[in-house]
């Protein structure tokens, strides 16, 4: 399937579960991972969550032809699925700029996200093309009551590949303030030739640096390339990889999506941390 943006959606659901350990992961004092790790984990599972939603809203709303104005979309049942019905879709031909408006106050989304505020992006070059890129800002806009600032970058590097480059992003919230900027390639490995987004698969790879809203600064880093498969059953985790994430402080912890080496379609994976390694369901 020829898309836009990048495929791989959800990202919260996956990054995510490393905060959601259960108790069998950590079990006594000394097993604890560092509060200052589990923080930098949380943030950079929302940082590749809001990631993969504003993508998902700008594949979904971008026009079918870039020179009509408000012009229909490719696929109305995907932008159905998950614009909600308060917010508004306007696309300007002359300056290839889409923008989403959710208003003052919130607006809640099918998935039961509120938004409010605006993302704009503006398209350069023919969308679908090996070359084109679509830049992503946001004006005043909070996700679940989060403020989110920065420029995403996503730009089509052919047979059906995108890189995504993040700038000078952050998260606001009542806890604290979370900044990065991060480098992801996503290599579409199947469903090239077909509409369907069932048989796509991706390979993820990439880096990430912030500081986490402790104050201590982090790297994330994909160290064996995530595997993507949308694949009924298979859609809401990563099959296989591995993502390293260390600290200022000198903490590093592993975590593996496939600790059983079978790339099995299932929830489970595993935390590594001072040696010591738990396995554990993802999400909430």
């Amino acid at each position: 399937m020829q898309s836009l943006l990048f495929r791989p959606l959800h990202f919260a659901a996956l990054a995510g579960g490393l905060l959601l350990l259960s108790t069998s992961a950590c079990t006594t004092n000394k097993e604890q991972v560092e509060p200052e790790s589990i923080v930098s984990a949380e943030d950079s599972g929302m940082a590749e969550e809001e990631n993969a939603s504003l993508n998902d809203f700008v594949e979904a709303a971008a026009p079918a032809d870039i020179a009509v104005l408000n012009g229909a979309v490719t696929e109305p049942t995907d932008l159905a699925r998950i614009l909600p019905a308060c917010a508004t879709r306007t696309y300007d031909p002359s300056t290839r700029t889409l923008t989403l408006d959710f208003g003052a106050v919130n607006c809640t989304a099918p998935n039961g996200v509120t938004h409010r505020g605006q993302i704009v992006a503006v398209f350069n070059g023919r969308p679908r093309l090996q070359g084109s890129s679509v830049s992503i800002t946001l004006v005043n806009y909070f996700r679940n009551d989060n403020q989110h600032t920065g420029t995403r970058i996503i730009t089509n590097t052919g047979d059906g590949s995108y890189s995504l480059s993040v700038q000078n992003a952050s998260v606001v919230t009542s806890t604290g303030t979370h900044s990065w900027n991060s480098q992801r390639t996503y290599t579409r490995l199947a469903g090239q030739s077909t509409r369907t987004l069932l048989d796509d698969q991706y390979s993820v790879t990439g880096s990430a640096t912030g500081t986490n809203r402790r104050g201590a600064t982090y790297a994330a880093t994909i160290q064996q390339p995530l595997l993507k498969v949308f694949t009924p059953g298979c859609a809401r985790f990563f099959t296989a990889g591995t993502v390293s994430i260390s600290n200022s402080n000198g903490k590093t912890l592993v975590l593996n999506y496939d600790p059983t080496s079978t790339q099995a379609c299932d929830n489970m994976a595993s935390v590594t941390i001072n040696g010591r390694t738990r396995v554990f369901r993802l999400g909430r």
